[in-house]
């Protein structure tokens, strides 16, 4: 966490409104280190809390008109409670509209409030900077109505809020992220029981994330991406377009529906489905919902090798299943783009990297890779350089620190 960020949400909070904030909340972003697109599969998930975040203040308004000042674009926007459903613009104003909609279920939320935010999370890298805003304000809104709600609870509001108030079928793993993070230690999810587990990163490793700067939303479609991008410079928004992450969900809800159907035992979700029987019967589904269903179903035979390996310290191990989580990402689910299969292709070149792949939803944003401390600075300037003569611009690289979770300060 940034203090100095902090430091100038409260002041600006006090300026702008005339009274200092009664609540400051906090919540970091997220890296996923392996287990692509298997939270809503109820599968497996490594992931990571990080040390960039969104901060936000909050106060009484004493009637029923909210205000909201965001310092990062800047803007400011009003809206009137009880909050029933959400605005064409602008578009993050939803994600705290849904969170009050959904928090207002558990608890009366009245009068309105002063809010005011910021983050240090870089936009459309992947890294869940939505999901912070939502669990900081479903953070400071509950401590400010007095609204009882315990993390799982608070991490399903923010989901929720996204599903309902910004169309993406997102799963849970972002929020859980965000919430659960802890430092040193990476989160490991079991997205159907929501067993949530801290393990411990002992060996003398790094995480370096390496940003497209192709700004990936999840609410347009691969194949839409170039037209989503012309309409969001006109104003329109991106539910307007079909949606590659949902259509990816809905695939995996066919092909789970398909082996329900051929199967001997319960199949709820492609977690329910061995690599054995995708083998038997991937041949009478289509071609590519089978590469999805098998994107899914190798994926979370990953994290759970990959669990084992990073709780015995073989980091080398564990850096090779990353590399073929990116492959499986490329061919099976699609999710990838040119700039993100280049950064993992030199990586792969370079002997000082581990591991690497995509990281989040996938169709731009960010390559997380696994290294040693030693070699994060060679590394990111290597990738740096090969990136700028390719693409004619430049790649943004950082060390990432795993973090605290979420917090009222």
């Amino acid at each position: 966490m940034n203090p100095a960020l902090i430091k100038t949400i409260r002041r600006q909070h006090t300026e702008r409104f005339g009274q200092p904030p009664a609540v400051v909340a906090y919540a970091p972003g997220r890296v996923e280190i392996l287990g692509n697109h298997t939270d809503y599969n109820e599968g497996f998930v490594l992931s990571a809390a990080i040390d960039l975040g969104v901060g936000l203040a909050l106060s009484s308004a004493g009637s029923a008109s909210c205000t909201m000042q965001a310092l990062d674009i800047p803007e400011e926007i009003c809206f009137d409670l009880p909050v029933t459903a959400p605005v064409k613009r602008p578009l993050w104003v939803n994600y705290v509209r849904g969170v009050v909609n959904k928090l207002g279920a558990l608890g009366r939320i009245e009068p309105g409030f002063q809010a005011t935010f910021a983050g240090d999370i870089p936009m459309g890298a992947g890294l869940s900077s939505s999901a912070a805003l939502e669990i900081a304000a479903a953070l400071a809104l509950s401590r400010l109505y007095k609204i009882s709600a315990a993390p799982l609870e608070l991490a399903k509001i923010g989901q929720a809020a996204e599903n309902d108030f910004t169309g993406a079928h997102c799963g849970l793993l972002d929020q859980i992220s965000s919430l659960y993070g802890e430092p040193e230690a990476l989160v490991f999810t079991d997205f159907r029981s929501l067993k949530v587990e801290a393990v411990p990163l002992t060996a003398d490793i790094c995480f370096l994330l390496a940003d497209t700067r192709v700004k990936h939303c999840l609410a347009g479609s691969a194949k839409a991406l170039p037209r989503l991008r012309r309409r969001l410079r006109r104003g329109k928004r991106p539910g307007e377009v079909a949606s590659a992450y949902n259509e990816r969900r809905a695939q995996c809800e066919r092909a789970s529906a398909f082996f329900a159907s051929v199967l001997d035992h319960p199949v709820t979700a492609l977690r329910d489905v061995s690599r054995d029987e995708w083998n038997a019967f991937a041949a009478r589904l289509d071609p590519i919902t089978a590469r999805r269903a098998a994107h899914v179903i190798e994926e979370n035979a990953r994290v759970l090798e990959a669990n084992r390996f990073l709780r015995s310290g073989n980091v080398r191990a564990f850096g090779e299943l990353m590399f073929q989580s990116h492959n499986s990402s490329q061919t099976n689910f699609e999710n990838s783009c040119p700039e993100l299969d280049f950064i993992v292709a030199q990586a792969r070149m370079l002997p000082r990297v581990l591991g690497a792949r995509l990281s989040g939803g996938g169709f731009g944003g960010s390559v997380v890779l696994m290294l040693h401390p030693c070699d994060a600075d060679q590394v990111g300037q290597t990738l740096a350089s090969a990136y700028v003569h390719k693409f004619g611009h430049t790649c943004a690289t950082r060390v990432i620190r795993p973090a605290a979770g979420a917090r009222v300060l």
